[in-house]
């Protein structure tokens, strides 16, 4: 009897203690504690509208890259073309005057090693690019990451470095060539060639142009292939 009197008296102090607790705004202890600790609020409508739009941020973005990637593909080949299609046109003939006698003269791209090199490497510039052209295309029409895992986006970036490189060689061996044809060799009587082959001249400056446009193009790819890495 006077156990259970104890007992009572126990859990009124208690439960006492705990009424002065909430009410200082002291800590509890206990299931109740557990149970409003475990407790979430459920997320309310705010909240819904701002991770979907977080989310279609996020696709917008990986979206425009994506086009990046297709566009600059676009205008790599276009120009490598461009390039590849001047230099093949450019020949002309005509006659020249050396100490008073007439010469005979023709020139045609194929005659210089520099401008068949630019030849080949525009072609396969172009060629790589139409590759990857269709296959980030074939991808994008699928709503499929252009660039998959990050492997492929090294094997594309070591591509575009090694063309981008390739076109710079080719274009400055070009550029040596037609500049010796504009302003003859000194101390010779060999003349400014361009003066009589204008024509011939002039493509091979325009494909010249395109060929470092290409290059310019190719180190553009590869900077996106360099910040796609970065973040992932």
């Amino acid at each position: 009897m006077v156990s259970e009197r104890r007992t009572g008296e126990a859990e009124r102090a208690e439960a006492k203690v705990g009424a002065a607790e909430m009410e200082s705004g002291g800590t509890m202890s206990g299931p109740l504690v557990g149970m409003m600790i475990t407790s979430s609020r459920p997320l309310d409508h705010h909240d819904l509208y701002q991770n979907q739009t977080t989310n279609n941020n996020n696709s917008k973005r990986k979206c425009g890259s994506d086009v990046g990637h297709v566009v600059l593909r676009v205008l790599c080949m276009l120009t490598s073309l461009a390039a590849v299609s001047f230099m093949v046109t450019a020949s002309q003939s005509n006659s020249i005057s050396i100490y008073g006698f007439q010469f005979p003269i023709y020139s045609k791209w194929s005659f210089s090693h520099a401008f068949e090199f630019l030849v080949g490497i525009s072609a396969a510039v172009a060629a790589h690019s139409l590759l990857q052209l269709l296959i980030s295309a074939s991808r994008l029409l699928r709503n499929s990451p252009v660039i998959p895992s990050r492997n492929h986006a090294w094997l594309i970036f070591a591509g575009d470095q090694v063309f981008a490189y390739a076109m710079i060689s080719a274009g400055s061996a070009a550029s040596g060539v037609t500049n010796l044809n504009r302003t003859g060799i000194r101390h010779t009587a060999l003349p400014n060639f361009c003066k009589y082959l204008h024509s011939f001249c002039d493509h091979v400056a325009i494909s010249i142009a395109f060929t470092f446009f290409s290059c310019i193009l190719l180190a553009m790819s590869a900077v996106q292939d360099v910040i796609w890495l970065s973040k992932n």
